[in-house]
């Protein structure tokens, strides 16, 4: 087999790429199943596939079922941070994909990169923060004749999308596999909650019982950070913008507060909002000092870097991996963790493989019904199929020897009528 085009740091890597994409595969059972049908199905035989997303063993597993499909995929990293170099070698030499990642590229790398995939002439697009279709939108509209369709597995990404969709400006059906059931509350929930927290552990080496977290944002990701939090012993407090959450967080027996409140009383601070300024100029300037800023939320927008820059006399770069320390005029000292992107990428591994397991199983499956039902779809933003999530939920139950009971013929004509 030739070696695909590629701009990766090192594919002499690609042995130990092989191995961790290996070790991630057995926690995914739901995504061998649809590997399994793809490769006997060929649905994807002859369509080409530019994606832009973070380049992880989990992330390998799902472009090789759709390589096994037999699409044609050439994918750029969404976060240079979250890069694995050994995988992207494992890509390129092992399975055949067309990779262009680097660890710690620049942001006229990254942009160029995701030309460089687009320029393939791509029939689906799997997006990770609406990056890659934006550039299609303003780069390279030429294209986008060919382009049937996309999905996009972020809540940042979903919100422009739906921005464009909102304006007239998008002109392809694009599936939000982010907001499925599925989605929200394993991979939001439970695996941010997990991720971000082995993030801020790795990067720092703190202790939570008995610090005061604050977690900006109560969504399926906020709510699990803060759920995670409160089980390892930190006093947590909230801060919502939306007055229902705001509620729910103080109905969980949280302590909710402005910013402008819980900034002086936090040790450890996450952002999980997907907005920008999230953390200003006046939050920062009343921390304590040793406080640890952290995002989760996607770009490095929700906490106000240059105001953390301006604020700063001194900039003492990785006083830890992934740690910088910013001494204010006062002495007080602030951390930020993973230069202000995604923690629990760019200081741990992300999402466990399990949790990956079934956002990625319901991404493929949705590859597989954009290629089958691509005509039938506007441009415009649609929702996954219920059967997929239900599907998806099916394999990943049984992978877990986990069975259920079944509605009864008379529960079933009971529910569908209205009859007494």
């Amino acid at each position: 087999m030739a070696q695909p085009a590629n701009d990766v740091a090192d594919l002499g890597l690609a042995r130990a790429g092989v191995r961790r994409v290996e070790w991630a595969e057995r926690a995914m059972p739901a995504l061998r199943g649809v590997h399994r049908r793809f490769a006997a199905d060929r649905p994807l035989e002859g369509w080409r596939i530019a994606a832009c997303m973070h380049v992880t063993a989990e992330t390998a597993n799902l472009l090789r079922a759709l390589s096994a499909g037999g699409a044609d995929i050439a994918l750029a990293a969404s976060n240079p941070m979250s890069t694995q170099d050994d995988t992207a070698a494992a890509l390129v030499d092992a399975y055949g994909v067309s990779v262009y990642a680097r660890a710690g590229m620049d942001p006229a790398t990254y942009e160029r990169n995701l030309v460089t995939v687009l320029e393939r002439r791509p029939h689906l697009l799997l997006d990770d923060g609406c990056d890659l279709v934006n550039t299609a939108h303003a780069e390279l509209p030429g294209l986008l004749s060919e382009v049937l369709g996309g999905c996009e597995q972020t809540t940042t990404g979903v919100i422009r999308l739906r921005g464009m969709s909102a304006e007239g400006a998008l002109r392809i059906p694009m599936i939000a596999v982010n907001d499925t059931a599925t989605k929200r509350m394993f991979d939001n929930r439970y695996g941010t909650g997990q991720s971000t927290i082995d993030g801020i552990l790795r990067a720092t080496n703190t202790m939570l019982a008995g610090r005061t977290m604050v977690v900006a944002g109560f969504g399926f990701c906020g709510r699990g950070l803060a759920e995670r939090a409160r089980g390892m012993g930190a006093r947590v407090v909230v801060t919502e913008v939306d007055p229902v959450k705001a509620l729910d967080a103080v109905m969980q027996g949280y302590t909710v507060l402005p910013m402008e409140r819980a900034a002086a009383i936090g040790d450890v601070f996450v952002t999980v909002t997907g907005n920008r300024d999230v953390v200003r100029a006046e939050h920062l300037a009343a921390m304590k000092d040793g406080a640890v800023l952290a995002n989760s939320g996607h770009f490095d927008v929700e906490i106000d870097l240059p105001a953390l820059e301006d604020l700063a006399v001194e900039v003492r770069r990785e006083v830890r991996p992934q740690a910088d320390e910013y001494v204010l005029a006062d002495g007080r000292r602030l951390v930020l963790l993973a230069e202000g992107r995604l923690v629990n990428l760019g200081a741990a591994e992300g999402h466990p493989a399990a949790i990956m397991d079934m956002s990625f199983a319901v991404q493929a499956l949705t590859v597989d019904y954009l290629a089958r039902n691509h005509k039938d779809l506007a441009p415009g933003v649609h929702d996954v199929p219920g059967e997929i999530d239900t599907e998806v939920a099916r394999l990943e139950l049984a992978a877990l020897n986990v069975d259920i009971d079944a509605m009864t013929p008379g529960q079933e004509d009971y529910l569908s009528s209205w009859r007494v």
